[in-house]
């Protein structure tokens, strides 16, 4: 098979959501909108997308999304990990799968108060499936934009059940009003919901299991009750998990700009980058490394030759990337997500930069 050795770009795949939205500024236009105006770099086939369809996520590293460039242009990532394995995920990672999960969401209104189990759960009560780590950062938040993040405390797990039988769950969970670049974990256990007013990205466990406990009423798209999950929610409900969000805020200046080291554990590690002029970079044979473009346009280059990027695409970086080069046209903000080794790539790091050991705890979660 051909070498993995160029930076590839991977399609989105757009999510219709009852509680989503049309408006997917700051990185999207609407798919229906997006392929009218630029049929040359087409996002998504616009017949998957009606024109009045609510889209509450976008997610840029799904098993359907497709490879834009390179030798696996045309495939799925998922068709893409099963023919390459190690040569795309890096020969750290044992798994079939791509690693990582990551989305943008679009909040219009309130999503469920929900939960996700951890491995050993999803494993032994959902075969098949693996946990539900993740991550959000946050983009934009509208005035009175808020979430909903840990239980208050002395909540008790029957009176959980009683407030969400009854729909009424969110007035026992604690609420926030975050602002742009705030960055939240959120470990296995974690009773939450996202409100209206938000844009932000998550990355997470290639997992979608989600235990619903309160749906406030609502139908879905089929117009059918969506179902809740009230033994699984509240088995893997931790009550006492107090909040993990406003994470430091470390900013490590860099030749091209600054990488901020926003979170890690030992299933996903999350940077930001803010690229003011060109600069190199190298890929890592351990793993893959992938780039969430949230701001900024500008060329990859390669000993190839270069490829234009912009807001709202997502590369990746294959582990045989021996080198490559972003050359930003503007200030370019990108979100670079990657499976990591917590000590070196995060703890020397923030050591070395005289990060108390309370901050980088509340950096580098590895107890989950």
């Amino acid at each position: 098979m051909p070498k993995l050795d160029t930076p590839l770009q991977l399609s989105p795949v757009f999510k219709p959501k009852i509680w989503g939205r049309r408006d997917l500024a700051p990185l999207y236009a609407h798919p229906i909108e997006s392929q009218e105006r630029d049929r040359s770099r087409p996002t998504r086939a616009a017949s998957k997308v009606a024109e009045d369809e609510l889209i509450g996520e976008v997610w840029i590293t799904d098993d359907e999304s497709r490879f834009m460039n390179g030798p696996v242009a045309g495939l799925t990532l998922a068709e893409a990990s099963r023919q390459y394995g190690p040569e795309l995920h890096g020969r750290a990672w044992k798994g079939k799968r791509f690693p990582i999960l990551a989305k943008y969401i679009y909040t219009g209104d309130w999503l469920s108060v929900q939960v996700h189990p951890d491995d050993d759960y999803a494993r032994a009560h959902d075969p098949g499936n693996v946990g539900k780590c993740e991550m959000w950062y946050i983009i934009k938040a509208d005035r009175g934009g808020s979430f909903l993040l840990g239980l208050k405390p002395k909540t008790t797990i029957e009176a959980l059940r009683a407030a969400c039988k009854a729909g009424v769950s969110k007035k026992l969970l604690r609420q926030f009003h975050p602002r742009a670049k705030e960055a939240v974990f959120v470990p296995p256990g974690t009773v939450h919901a996202l409100g209206p007013g938000l844009v932000l990205f998550e990355a997470e466990q290639n997992s979608d299991l989600t235990y619903r406990l309160d749906d406030f009423g609502r139908r879905g798209l089929d117009g059918k009750p969506r179902p809740l999950h009230f033994d699984k929610g509240m088995d893997v409900t931790r009550v006492n998990l107090p909040p993990c969000r406003s994470l430091p805020h470390v900013v490590l200046r860099e030749p091209f700009g600054s990488r901020r080291l926003v979170v890690a554990s030992r299933y996903f590690a999350v940077e930001e980058l803010t690229v003011r002029k060109a600069a190199s970079f190298t890929g890592s044979l351990e793993r893959v490394e992938a780039l969430a473009v949230i701001a900024g346009d500008g060329r990859i280059e390669t000993g190839a030759g270069w490829l234009g990027y912009r807001t709202g695409e997502t590369w990746l970086i294959p582990p045989a990337t021996e080198h490559y080069r972003l050359a930003p046209r503007v200030l370019t903000r990108l979100l670079k997500f990657y499976v990591s080794d917590l000590d070196r790539d995060f703890v020397k790091p923030l050591a070395t930069r005289r990060a108390t050991a309370a901050k980088i705890r509340k950096i580098v979660f590895d107890g989950f």
